[in-house]
């Protein structure tokens, strides 16, 4: 997936790369955006970092190749706001899948970047490194279902839901 082409062919500015987290499936791609793209800051939070450096070795126990990992420009705390453009993404700290997890709110168009925190249905694995059921509970529970039902929620893997949806029929969270 090309991603570096997407962006121009729609005449699209790339502004920051933001990470939900850095387990190999979500910055695989990241060499060669940064390659294409080398004055644009990628953040991360600080408790992602080692994680994203060793994506390479994650990848390959998968039978996978990728690149060695460009290092982060900016660290990311619980609460930060991240204005790109008109559109301001509040940091919202949510480990449990993975270390330094965080997802990306939007309050004025109402959606949430979940990462791999909540999904439809379900919610991120734990079983992986740095995963922790119990601290992922607790972050959904305080960070995803304290926002509007009405908050779209846009996750790593699978369809678009709403936290109303997730809170009343997400097995996990009953």
């Amino acid at each position: 997936y090309d991603l570096a082409r997407l962006l121009e062919e729609q005449e699209l500015e790339l502004t920051h790369i933001l990470l939900t987290h850095a387990h190999f499936d979500h910055v695989g791609g990241l060499p060669d955006l940064k390659d294409a793209y080398p004055d644009v800051p990628i953040y991360i939070h600080p408790d992602a970092i080692e994680m994203l450096s060793i994506a390479p070795r994650q990848a390959a126990r998968f039978g996978l190749q990728v690149a060695e990992m460009p290092a982060a420009d900016k660290m990311l705390a619980d609460r930060d706001v991240i204005q790109v453009g008109n559109v301001e993404l509040t940091a919202l700290y949510t480990p449990g899948h993975a270390p330094g997890h965080i997802a990306f709110y939007n309050a004025e168009n109402s959606v949430v970047f979940s990462g791999d925190a909540l999904f439809q249905g379900s919610i991120g694995r734990t079983d992986l490194p740095g995963g922790d059921f119990n601290r992922l509970i607790q972050s959904i529970e305080e960070k995803l279902l304290t926002l509007p039902d009405e908050t779209h929620v846009l996750s790593g893997h699978g369809p678009a839901t709403t936290i109303g949806r997730e809170r009343v029929s997400n097995p996990f969270l009953q």
